[in-house]
């Protein structure tokens, strides 16, 4: 019996076809052939990628390349290897570097080695359609069960554009301007760490003695939707990256990564171990099988008729984002593994809080942040890597809607700015197509044992609100002078050193004030070259009146790079062992990285028992907060950036810290909330709040060694 061509050559393929004269495409499975066993095949014939557009050049290159063209814009994508070689638009033959080698100019890269091993691949899936200045991409990662170990460290795409051409860059309303140039860089000087460069003999004087970093330019989940450059010639065109949902990145709305930066490079970062380290990687063991969609997203290009119409591409790219934003989910992805709205739920309730310290009633959770991720422990959203988020924020009044969530298995995670902690709703919520679950009032009731003694800094997952100084003249960048990121000028940590000579911090309750007085970064104090030392704060705090019993010291680390934490009270001497220790922790590398937190916050909890709580005293109290293990240089290829300093340790001053009382009182609550704005309601305590109001102080804390 004469077997079908399906049966003689069962090389099953897939790939997307029109089916009928609308020319719409859909998903097509079919037998693949190309040694012409049919009869009828004609050549040359290209198999591989999805590519939606019209085929404009054949010939004897159409082995090695593919372009597609609308109209508006044509794309050039290499055979087989999916590498973006060519963008025209706008009479500029191609806006992609063609100094670059072709498999350097736009690509899909994800870093994913085996365990002790290394090595790349790249994935593309590219879509041009009809009237649309620009292209979607999106990437489908895929495992199947039974697979080798495997670590994953970074999934983004990279598209390296003409130097001479683009010099502007923006990526915020305030964080845009002419950049210097990857020559530039080349001519400098090497700071700490091979990303950071001061500009030495810049092409453009304006540049000299400044210093470029891209981690300077790093942004937040919640805010990165678009960014890109500008070329500055008399008719400017804007090449963009907009991404109009984070659901397919992780590390929840307040995970940072890079953006745009000197090259001319425009990134859109999926996943990566900056600002988490090794903690936060994609890890698969035991043949574990997994599937994950990263985007679509767009490349979008436009152009102004002359250049004083320049920054007129920003407020367009930022409508194009708008409009993105408004069409998500996109209704042309003809794909099983990408959902459309009808295919997918809604999750919406109130989230109100109960701290009987501060209310006798329930608080709204005014702009809490509040999002869907894969079920797991408390906090776990932060390193969760495999999955998909979906999240909002809330109104004043602590109502939220999370729309298009995807069909599957979430837990709901949340956390209220002002309040220490996280809040895990205590079922798994199972969203399917077309689900609309509400889940009424839920309440989080943070984690307080009894009023609130003292209080430095807000709990709100960021070390901003600590004081910062000012960069060394010669180690500035002009884009944050006067400018609320201060914390991104590159060596801030060595101010602490220039501050505090001879001795360390003292932070007096009631007296300092955190904005001048509680220096951002818990760093060590450089005594010689390479040489480093641990630096021992102390907070000096009164008890009016007291009596023994148990106290609990909270701390919420916005950041921690190999360092340790170590508390003691009224021990001056250190002649006893430390009250508490965190241990070694952190791998984040958030000062070096310019980050005023990392991905996720460290929220040490201890409680000093009765016995202790003895050394308190009636009057003025001491408490030491060391950084007693220095940290070490770190050594991964795919995370390069050593500490700040050589042997060093590094850790951003707390979001928040306080100390409480435990009130073991039969029937009450043992979970509250530690706030700023806690009430300290017995009798025996001393109350200090951050509201208290302090003399207007210097720019800079004095040195008390002075």
């Amino acid at each position: 019996m004469t077997k079908s061509p399906e049966g003689e050559h069962p090389v099953k393929a897939f790939g997307w076809a029109a089916t009928d004269t609308s020319g719409h495409l859909s998903p097509f499975n079919f037998s693949r052939s190309i040694k012409n066993e049919w009869g009828f095949s004609t050549y040359p014939m290209l198999p591989g990628h999805e590519i939606v557009g019209e085929v404009t050049e054949v010939g004897s290159k159409v082995e090695k390349e593919v372009t597609m063209d609308n109209g508006i814009v044509q794309v050039t994508l290499s055979s087989p290897d999916g590498f973006v070689t060519g963008i025209k638009y706008n009479g500029i033959d191609n806006v992609l570097s063609t100094r670059n080698e072709e498999d350097d100019r736009g690509y899909w890269d994800v870093v994913w080695y085996e365990p002790g091993k290394g090595g790349d691949i790249n994935i593309d899936k590219f879509i041009l359609r009809r009237g649309s200045s620009g292209f979607y991409y999106y990437a489908i990662l895929e495992r199947e069960k039974g697979w080798h170990d495997v670590d994953i460290d970074q999934t983004r795409i990279v598209f390296k554009l003409q130097q001479e051409m683009f010099h502007f860059m923006a990526i915020t309303d305030d964080r845009q301007r002419i950049m210097p140039s990857a020559k530039d860089r080349e001519s400098g000087q090497p700071l700490a760490y091979p990303e950071a460069v001061l500009l030495t003999n810049p092409i453009n004087k304006e540049f000299k003695g400044e210093v470029d970093d891209k981690y300077q330019y790093s942004m937040e989940n919640k805010d990165n939707k678009v960014h890109g450059w500008i070329t500055t010639d008399d008719t400017p065109v804007g090449f963009w990256l907009i991404t109009p949902t984070d659901e397919f990145r992780s590390g929840g709305p307040k995970s940072q990564d890079l953006t745009s930066h000197v090259g001319p490079t425009v990134l859109n970062m999926f996943t990566s171990i900056h600002y988490g380290g090794k903690e936060i990687n994609t890890e698969f063991r035991n043949g574990e099988a997994w599937k994950k969609v990263l985007g679509p997203s767009l490349v979008y290009l436009n152009s102004a008729p002359s250049k004083n119409k320049q920054l007129t591409l920003w407020t367009d790219a930022k409508t194009q984002m708008d409009k993105e934003v408004q069409q998500w989910p996109y209704n042309f992805i003809n794909s099983e593994d990408f959902p459309k709205q009808d295919q997918r739920g809604s999750v919406f309730g109130q989230l109100k809080v109960n701290d009987r310290f501060i209310s006798e009633r329930l608080m709204e959770a005014n702009s809490a942040y509040v999002g869907l991720a894969a079920p797991g422990d408390l906090g776990s959203f932060q390193i969760e890597t495999k999955g998909y988020q979906f999240w909002t924020q809330t109104t004043k009044e602590g109502s939220f809607v999370i729309n298009n969530v995807r069909a599957g298995n979430y837990s709901l995670y949340a956390w209220v700015p002002g309040f220490i902690g996280n809040y895990q709703y205590q079922y798994n919520i199972i969203v399917t197509p077309g689900s609309k679950i509400d889940l009424k009032v839920i309440v989080y009731e943070p984690p307080r044992n009894g009023p609130t003694l003292w209080e430095i800094g807000i709990p709100d997952r960021s070390a901003a609100e600590f004081f910062i100084p000012e960069p060394y003249p010669t180690l500035v960048n002009k884009l944050y002078n006067n400018h609320p990121d201060k914390f991104r000028q590159y060596g801030l940590w060595e101010r602490y050193a220039d501050l505090y000579r001879n001795r360390d911090l003292k932070y007096t309750i009631g007296v300092s004030d955190y904005t001048r007085d509680w220096f951002f970064a818990h760093v060590t104090r450089k005594i010689g070259n390479k040489t480093y030392e641990g630096t021992t704060w102390q907070i000096i705090f009164q008890l009016e009146s007291w009596k023994s019993g148990n106290y609990k010291l909270q701390l919420a680390l916005a950041s921690a790079t190999e360092a340790e934490i170590q508390v003691r009270f009224n021990d001056v001497d250190r002649a006893n062992r430390a009250l508490f220790s965190t241990g070694l922790i952190g791998k984040d590398n958030a000062i070096a990285r310019h980050g005023i937190h990392d991905t996720g916050v460290h929220t040490a909890l201890s409680s000093i028992p009765a016995a202790t709580a003895t050394a308190l005293v009636k009057r003025t109290n001491l408490r030491f907060v060391s950084w007693h293990r220095l940290g070490r240089q770190r050594e991964s290829a795919a995370d390069p950036v050593p500490p700040p300093q050589q042997d060093s340790e590094a850790v951003h001053g707390a979001s928040t810290i306080g100390a409480q009382t435990e009130q073991n009182t039969a029937g009450a609550s043992t979970i509250g909330a530690h706030s700023q704005q806690g009430n300290a309601t017995a009798s025996n305590v001393g109350e200090q709040t951050q509201h208290d109001t302090v003399a207007p102080a210097s720019n800079e804390p004095t040195d008390p060694s002075l």
